[in-house]
């Protein structure tokens, strides 16, 4: 895990717009006649359809797609009673990811009251705005009386997520642990340790899974829970044991499962020593389990071991439930998460951590091949098959079990709505981050005196994506990295004005001189060059002395790429190099070329352009599907240069390229329409695909697009990424912020791997 200091943690929730979400008007609203529908005359005809059909407030508001994420801020993550506007970060990053997920829209509502009642009735007055209700961190024993008074007065899903969410994601595990230990359910001996809302609830489940309430033992932070207790609440008085026994140390000897759900540091090894033979121990104390991942597996080489962290193999996350479990119940429009519908989603999981793992989960958590096995009991947070995996299973439930007021009959349909219903924007981030942490390289940060790259290389640094080495004033970077403790003392800094560099410049211009000797440049001219950073930088890289280089926060986009075609030139059999923009959009990543390099591209500069773009989209684990644009379609446009280019540079790749999925020339709204080019171009290549990436006829209409697109569109933009040259050297937007730099860094990476 990277370093966070407060003040990082600070900027990020309060930079640009406050706070983590925000609502998008999702119909249009530009003209009067728009407003008018929106609002008064034509909101009132929705309206009385509403009051004569009530169920059709599903069809006609976003009620279907909205939970209320609700909290009084009593049990704040570890941060205890915190009361609910300090609460508020937590809500809205609960519905963050929400969002991000499982696509649930949220209002996060924080509640200014402990009093039991005053929390129901207002729930209950508010809930016709909702189609769910997500109750969390609401201290115990409240949460059990609020959520039960909930769900018997209210005919949307409620669910307090402390307490279901760990237990049906652990649920899945254990019935993973099982079958490897090969043990029965209705066999094994449990000791739960902790007494809360998540320990009740993970232990009401396992029972309704089939383990025998007489083998469960639960401990609260006075001891085991037995007969000779009189302080005991009406909830831990559901868990009393008859057995003779009186602290922790007693109960696990001979126990099969440990579920921890309490404090750090209160299973020993000895403890672990005395369970039976494969003991599964779930210790989910956060952020310190009871037992640390490293004495357990010391204590025991027969361990099932899972926590709550992210850092260690079997995690318990509740980001692997709420956002699927709710997309689910919404879809169906569901009146309950009922205990069918939990354990459902218990079984989809337990069954996806049996199925072979894609790759792009192998690289999101830096491994070649995982498997099911004693170290991956349970799927992993970015598994993209979440939601179509455990959103179903619960869908399907519901209409089982009858509390769907909405059937779905074509399931194949469903499952493929899923899928499409998240972009792959943040997920192609995430690939791009985690691919270049599998094997981070040392990459060259000019203009490192400046604070935002120099912040860039730190969390580069320290997210584990590169090895960073910082040109420019070295005594500015120092002074920067005091003032702001950004922890870079270790890293190399170099001056390539110094004495201390003369010896490396001396080498670097004997190369350029004799790479460039033909091409006027002599040796003094070649020792001057040296002292520019991207001169310098971009020797390194070809000299092996690093891997990548990233400039141009500072400089002219021409005065990096001059040096890197100088020195390492283009890639064998490359004619052009090029530029590509990803545009990361609500309907997922775009990919713009040439937007940087090519001014008017020939047939022949087309053809690499595209080769080169496709290359570079396959490397992000994603199949192009390519448009080449233009003022016309299809030879529809009589004369005139770029069509002609277009069509010529298409026929080309048609003939020579046979299996790229790739068509033109096209206007843009047909190539980004595939309702409208199959209707009028049903020959095309591209018919029934979603292209996603756009090669440009010119440097002017690639630059304006995916600029108008930035600011116009909301798009992010994510480059310049040069194409073509023969080593990963990489140009930054001038005054990039720390992020574009981050993923320019990553990018940069992946670049040096391949």
């Amino acid at each position: 895990m990277s370093r966070i200091s407060n003040k990082d943690a600070l900027e990020y929730h309060s930079s640009g717009r406050p706070g983590k979400i925000q609502v998008i008007p999702t119909k249009p609203h530009s003209t009067q006649r728009d407003l008018s529908m929106a609002y008064t005359p034509g909101v009132a005809v929705p309206c009385l359809e509403i009051e004569k059909k009530p169920e059709s407030v599903y069809k006609y508001t976003a009620k279907g797609n909205l939970v209320a994420v609700i909290s009084n801020g009593t049990a704040v993550l570890g941060l205890g009673d915190i009361g609910p506007e300090a609460g508020k970060p937590v809500m809205e990053g609960k519905g963050l990811l929400f969002k991000i997920f499982g696509d649930v829209d949220v209002f996060d509502i924080e509640v200014n009251t402990k009093d039991v009642d005053k929390f129901v009735e207002t729930v209950k007055m508010i809930s016709p705005t909702f189609g769910g209700i997500n109750l969390e961190d609401i201290k115990a024993p409240e949460c059990f009386e609020i959520e039960n008074r909930l769900k018997n007065e209210l005919d949307i899903p409620v669910m307090h997520d402390d307490q279901h969410g760990t237990a049906i994601i652990s649920s899945a595990g254990l019935l993973n642990a099982l079958e490897l230990s090969g043990k029965k359910i209705e066999d094994i001996k449990m000791v739960v340790n902790g007494a809360g809302a998540a320990a009740i609830s993970c232990s009401r489940l396992y029972i309704s899974l089939g383990v025998r309430k007489e083998n469960v033992i639960m401990c609260d932070s006075r001891g085991v829970i037995n007969k000779k207790r009189k302080d005991l609440n009406k909830y831990k008085k559901e868990f009393v044991t008859s057995r003779n026994v009186n602290a922790l140390e007693e109960a696990i000897v001979g126990a099969d499962l440990f579920l921890g759900l309490s404090v750090a540091g209160v299973l020993t090894k000895k403890m672990v020593k005395s369970m039976a033979k494969d003991p599964i121990v779930f210790a989910m104390a956060n952020p310190t389990p009871e037992i640390t991942y490293e004495d357990a597996i010391s204590a025991r080489k027969d361990i099932i071991f899972a926590t709550g962290r992210s850092d260690y193999p079997n995690q318990i996350n509740n980001v692997l439930g709420f956002p699927f479990i709710f997309r689910g119940a919404l879809d169906v429009h569901a009146t309950a998460i009922n205990e069918e519908m939990k354990i459902a989603a218990a079984h989809a999981l337990a069954n996806l951590a049996k199925e072979p793992v894609p790759e792009v989960v192998n690289i999101a958590y830096n491994t070649t091949n995982l498997s099911f096995g004693r170290e991956y009991i349970i799927p992993k947070p970015l598994d993209p098959r979440l939601i179509s995996t455990v959103a179903l299973a619960v869908a399907k439930a519901a209409v089982q079990t009858g509390v769907a007021r909405r059937k779905i009959t074509n399931w194949d349909k469903y499952r493929e709505e899923l899928n499409n219903r998240l972009g792959f924007g943040n997920k192609l981030i995430r690939v791009i981050t985690n691919k270049a942490k599998r094997n981070p390289k040392r990459v060259v940060f000019a203009d490192a005196d400046n604070f935002n790259v120099l912040k860039a290389a730190q969390i580069a640094r320290e997210d584990g994506i590169a090895k960073p080495v910082l040109l420019g004033d070295t005594k500015i970077i120092q002074k920067l990295n005091s003032e702001n403790n950004l922890g870079l003392e270790k890293v190399r800094m170099i001056n390539p004005h110094s004495s201390a560099a003369a010896i490396m410049r001396r080498k670097y211009a004997e190369v350029l001189f004799e790479k460039r000797k033909r091409r006027g440049v002599n040796m003094d001219e070649a020792e001057d060059l040296i002292h520019n950073p991207n001169y310098f930088g971009v020797m390194m890289v070809e000299s092996g002395d690093a891997d990548a280089f990233i400039s141009g926060f500072s400089s002219k986009y021409a005065d990096t790429i001059r040096p890197a075609l100088q020195i390492v030139g283009t890639q064998p059999n490359v004619n052009y190099i090029a530029g590509m923009y990803i545009m990361m959009t609500d309907r997922g990543p775009f990919f713009f070329a040439d937007t940087t390099v090519n001014v008017e591209p020939s047939p022949e500069a087309l053809v690499d352009i595209t080769l080169l773009t496709a290359e570079q989209v396959r490397k992000f684990n994603i199949e192009p599907h390519i448009a080449l644009l233009s003022y016309s379609n299809f030879g529809s446009a009589q004369v005139g240069q770029s069509p002609e280019r277009v069509h010529e540079a298409v026929d080309i790749l048609h003939r020579d390229h046979p299996g790229l999925i790739v068509d033109g020339e096209l206007q843009a709204n047909f190539a980004l329409n595939p309702e409208l080019m199959k209707t009028k171009f049903p020959f095309a290549k591209l018919v029934d695909k979603q292209v996603n990436t756009l090669i440009f006829p010119s440097l002017n209409a690639g630059n304006i697009a995916y600029k108008m697109m930035q600011e116009i569109g909301g798009a992010e933009a994510i480059g310049p990424i040069l194409m073509g040259l023969n080593k990963p050297i990489h140009v930054l937007q001038i005054e990039s912020s720390v992020r574009e730099i981050v993923d320019m860094t990553a990018m940069a990476v992946v670049d040096a791997q391949d």
